[in-house]
């Protein structure tokens, strides 16, 4: 049981106040985010009002603190996607996601780091610096949503909500050893959440377990009319389904394109082939698998999220909010001014990269060529699902990685998504979870994948795994 399940039974059962809770919660979360550098705003308003309170828990998420990525609005609060470009600005209306926890009384502790406007896969591109990883501090905590991540490795929330548009929940989550949901695309609404790539953005939990993934889940999904891509489908009890645990009789594919890709970090494939072993021995019939186009994710990717990047990244000119260059001398060097003092390195880079692929003469050769191999990509995966339940793999090539160790080799980086970029471009979900440790002492996580709107399934197998297989937590440095 999670950290946000547990406190959620022990308030319930008056084993605990709301008062007690944040007497011991307050000073853990200030003092840690100084070595974490988790959040880029502790919300210490919200803090002292649940400490001080005296109403009784009320139930559901009633004054339990999440963590919010700095890409979801909160009416009032300050949004600036870790972003110079945006600073001084505030969020005039709340995220649907934030008012569907709000309805159930969840209280917001702060607004957690991630890479500038969620690209990256550090959480080394932040205006406000690189979170560091709780467990080893010296190394990066994933991204994008890697302050999302390291905020609940490190206890300074119960759970937290991040974005996934090639991997940025599940990266963070396998490198901090927590387990994190990318919902199904249209499962949940992006309503209020600054836009990276539109067609591959999905918000999701991070936190401890299943269990309280799921918890997070219910709250959040469902149909929105602000938001047309989220779709009207009836909603599963997520709850229940990490109750109802059977990996026996799961058909789980390994698709063979994942495990011949060069640069596996040894300790992964090792504890990923163990968890394998350990799926059969659950009963589980392993069956190899074909996804041919796998080795043209990445490029794929690449274009079409770039592509899309650029054309929302446009409405940050210098004009209609956030920053604005002091010096210019025409509406043109205002906005180059302004873009080029508010983006950062990455940013700049994607940009430039989703405007050359959309430019005419190339947007054939490159956006639209991208676009057929997505739909390649779709369709092998949905074929798969034809003849197993889930697929299972690594959810990350690597192991954390010491920061700046690689920050400015930006083709390594884009190669950190390999196994998790698919399934955006699919618009599948997929949940990571951690497996074991390295021999040295960092978490390996893996994740399963599953067909349309099967989170309850994903979910349930997840939970099934944990119950069976507890994977051995590192400690903590902060």
């Amino acid at each position: 049981m999670g950290r946000l399940a547990e406190i959620q039974k022990k308030l319930s059962q008056k084993k605990m106040s709301l008062k007690e809770f944040y007497q011991d919660f307050i000073p853990k979360i200030k003092n840690r985010n100084l070595k974490t550098n988790a959040f880029i705003e502790i919300f210490e308003d919200e803090l002292e009002q649940q400490a001080n309170r005296e109403q009784e828990y009320r139930g559901r998420l009633d004054g339990l603190p999440i963590g919010i990525k700095d890409i979801i609005s909160i009416k009032n609060r300050k949004l600036t996607a870790a972003s110079k470009i945006l600073t001084g600005y505030q969020a005039v209306r709340s995220a649907t996601v934030i008012e569907k926890l709000e309805e159930q009384g969840a209280s917001f502790c702060g607004r957690t780091n991630c890479d500038e406007f969620a690209m990256g896969s550090s959480n080394e591109n932040s205006a406000f610096g690189p979170v560091r990883n709780p467990l080893r501090l010296d190394r990066t905590a994933g991204g994008s949503s890697g302050g999302s991540a390291a905020a609940v490795a490190a206890e300074m929330c119960l759970a937290s909500l991040g974005t996934d548009t090639g991997g940025s929940i599940r990266l963070p989550a396998a490198f901090c050893g927590i387990t994190g949901l990318k919902p199904t695309y249209g499962r949940v609404s992006r309503s209020g959440v600054i836009a990276f790539a539109s067609s591959l953005d999905q918000v999701g939990p991070m936190a401890d377990d299943s269990l309280d993934c799921a918890i997070l889940l219910q709250a959040i999904a469902g149909r929105d009319s602000r938001d047309a891509t989220s779709l009207n489908l009836p909603l599963e009890d997520y709850v229940s389904a990490t109750q109802t645990r059977r990996l026996k009789g799961l058909k789980i594919g390994l698709p063979k394109e994942y495990f011949q890709i060069q640069g596996l970090d040894p300790d992964i494939e090792k504890q990923t082939q163990s968890a394998i072993k350990n799926l059969q021995s659950a009963g589980a019939e392993i069956k190899e698998i074909s996804l041919p186009h796998t080795p043209y994710g990445i490029a794929a990717y690449y274009l079409i999220a770039t592509a899309e990047a650029s054309s929302n990244l446009a409405r940050y000119d210098g004009i209609r909010f956030g920053r604005r260059a002091e010096k210019f001398e025409s509406l043109k060097e205002l906005m180059i001014n302004t873009r080029s003092e508010g983006f950062g390195a990455e940013v700049k880079r994607r940009i430039m990269l989703g405007s050359f692929s959309l430019s005419a003469g190339y947007y054939d050769a490159y956006y639209a060529k991208a676009q057929f191999v997505r739909s390649k990509i779709q369709k092998e995966f949905l074929e798969s699902f034809r003849e197993i339940d889930l697929i299972f793999s690594p959810a990350s090539p690597s192991l954390a990685f010491k920061i700046g160790e690689q920050v400015n080799d930006p083709l390594s980086m884009y190669l950190m998504d390999i196994f998790t970029v698919s399934v955006n471009l699919a618009g599948l979900p997929a949940i990571a979870f951690p497996i074991g440790l390295s021999q040295n002492g960092l978490p390996i996580g893996a994740q399963f994948i599953g067909r349309p709107f099967s989170e309850a399934q994903l979910l349930s197998a997840t939970a099934s795994f944990e119950e069976a297989f507890p994977s051995e937590k590192g400690g903590l440095q902060c």
